[in-house]
């Protein structure tokens, strides 16, 4: 068959219908009707979830103590808090263990703990994750390492540790791979044996309980005495790794986003205030898109080509003129990150361009010498989205590849890791996205039996990409105040994207091409007409030249605001000629 290229359109899938409970959704929360179409499609089975997505406050987060060690975790700090101990936090280089392990030396510091902090460096392939933990450690005497958004894989080098009297906690959220390190305390909600009900909470987000449950404890004990503990001043650290991280914005991971950004607006970081202004945005308006397209690709840049440690003294920072000087850092790295990925993505497309073979696969695997290992994940979650299909690209050198693997819903990856694990050095992460590491020697056979799987476990179909549809709605039903309503269902992100509503309407005139890429639509339907635009929709004019066409368009109503003047327009997804 002709497997799916980047221009292919999608299948739609349209929205089950239920005209009584949509009708007694609409009364109980006196909500659009639409509205209450988009929390039928999304799976809403009765009032309480409903009550419970649309209104859920912080005092619903659920118990810290539901993680089964975390009494022990918090035994193990304060006993470090009493004796005078000095604490290590390792976090990872992404946003996420950034974000965690800012929020956990800022909140020891504040209790009176001698922290440090480290920030996992992967600039070297093959290195375990804490490789450089136990000299630092006992460097500075720390006598307890607590890690941040990683550790779960990491029990060779934790029993290591405890032989210099080295006390470990794991705070993590990755599924183990392996067995259990044995440490003072796991903190992961996917572990066998976790009864914490939120299995999508992401590394900071783990790290923000364990800060809620000592501080419940000295609450409930008085001791010491006199602390007062605000934890919603660290809310802002959660929703920006939380969002970066692609944490599901479903469930308790909404409560934390969105009173998050609350506290984001109102940030008396100075660091994070350059730099928002860096990325030219207003602080008291700042959304997750922000968070996601502006503001983590450059705390992300310092894991992929620079130093990570600069992140986290850029989010502890307190004199303006250096957190000045560290944001405009943090820019440049971000515009020489995007020059490297520029290359590497070019490279990539070509050899995809000149071997359409390549395409004749379920999946695509990929390895050179001549990509960035940090950039790689970026450009194959690019590549995996483009072609909807497991994808995995590995940067080598000296002889060790590092690998990053994204992959469609149809094909979860971590069984086939662990199936395939014989023929790697390590891997990690989630079932959707993950990394490993691989000598350059077993790429071929790994190449082979991997690409084998996929093929086994993939019909056709699954390789053509899926449009989802909310709801359908009329131009006339869609004003200013419907727009306002869409907030209820804020904040947006991993698994609560934007709704995508769908309507038949008619072209007055031809679309135009603007900004080479994308494609604006001029539509009608009754007497009502509306501008819509397509991004990076431009090589399917063709499709739709005829004025007076009929067409089925799906999109996301948004306001736009040009010269301080606001109109309604339609974001584009995807257009059918109707009939």
């Amino acid at each position: 068959m002709a497997y799916p290229s980047k221009s292919q359109s999608p299948e739609w899938i349209y929205p089950k219908i239920d005209k009584e409970w949509q009708k007694a959704i609409t009364d109980q929360f006196n909500i659009h009707p639409v509205i209450a179409q988009v929390l039928i499609s999304r799976g809403f089975r009765n009032f309480d979830e409903i009550n419970s997505y649309l209104y859920a406050k912080l005092p619903d987060l659920f118990d810290p103590s539901l993680f089964p060690d975390m009494e022990k975790a918090v035994d193990r700090i304060l006993v470090a808090l009493k004796e005078n101990q000095s604490i290590l936090i390792f976090g990872d280089n992404d946003v996420d263990g950034i974000t965690g392990t800012t929020l956990l030396v800022e909140f020891l510091r504040y209790l009176g703990v001698t922290t440090h902090f480290l920030v996992a460096n992967r600039t070297t392939p093959g290195e375990g994750v804490l490789a450089t933990a136990k000299a630092y450690c006992l460097h500075h005497r720390c006598s307890l390492l607590i890690t941040v958004d990683c550790g779960v894989t990491a029990g060779v080098e934790i029993e290591e540790l405890k032989k210099h009297n080295i006390d470990v906690i794991v705070t993590d959220h990755h599924e183990p791979t392996a067995g259990i390190p044995h440490c003072v305390a796991t903190l992961n909600p996917k572990l066998f044996n976790s009864t914490y009900p939120n299995r999508s909470i992401t590394g900071v987000g783990v790290a923000f309980k364990l800060a809620h449950a000592i501080a419940n404890e000295i609450a409930e004990k008085k001791d010491p005495p006199g602390v007062k503990i605000d934890l919603k001043r660290y809310l802002d650290l959660v929703a920006l790794g939380t969002i970066a991280d692609m944490g599901a914005l479903t469930s308790e991971n909404r409560i934390l986003v969105r009173y998050g950004i609350k506290q984001l607006k109102k940030t008396k970081r100075i660091g994070l205030i350059k730099l928002l202004d860096v990325c030219e945005v207003v602080p008291n308006a700042v959304t997750t898109m922000d968070i996601g397209s502006k503001i983590a690709p450059r705390l992300n840049s310092l894991g992929r080509i620079a130093d990570p440690t600069k992140g986290v003294e850029l989010l502890l920072i307190r004199d303006p003129h250096s957190a000045e000087i560290l944001a405009k850092e943090l820019d440049l790295n971000n515009i020489e990150r995007q020059k490297i990925e520029r290359k590497d993505s070019e490279d990539i497309e070509e050899l995809i361009r000149n071997s359409p073979e390549l395409l004749s696969q379920k999946a695509i695997l990929l390895f050179s010498y001549k990509w960035h290992p940090g950039i790689i994940p970026i450009i194959t979650a690019r590549i995996a989205k483009q072609y909807n299909r497991p994808t995995l690209i590995i940067a080598i050198e000296n002889g060790i590849g590092k690998g990053s693997l994204r992959t469609i819903p149809e094909f979860p990856l971590l069984k086939s890791l662990r199936d395939l694990s014989g023929y790697l050095l390590n891997f990690g992460g989630h079932d959707f996205a993950a990394g490993l590491t691989i000598e350059e020697k077993n790429i071929p056979e790994f190449k082979e039996k991997f690409t084998q799987l996929v093929n086994d476990a993939l019909k056709d179909q699954d390789m053509v990409p899926k449009l989802h549809l909310d709801a359908q709605v009329k131009f006339s039903e869609i004003n200013f105040d419907f727009i306002e309503s869409l907030n209820l269902l804020e904040p947006f992100g991993s698994e609560n994207a934007p709704p995508i509503f769908y309507a038949e309407a008619t072209q007055t005139w031809p679309p135009k091409v603007v900004g080479k890429s994308h494609l604006k639509l001029y539509l009608e339907q009754g007497d009502r007409v509306l501008e819509g635009i397509g991004f990076g929709l431009a090589e399917r004019r063709n499709e739709i030249l005829k004025k007076n066409m009929k067409i089925k368009i799906a999109f996301t109503p948004y306001v736009n605001t040009f010269l301080n003047k606001s109109s309604i327009q339609l974001m584009i997804k995807d257009f059918q000629e109707v009939g």
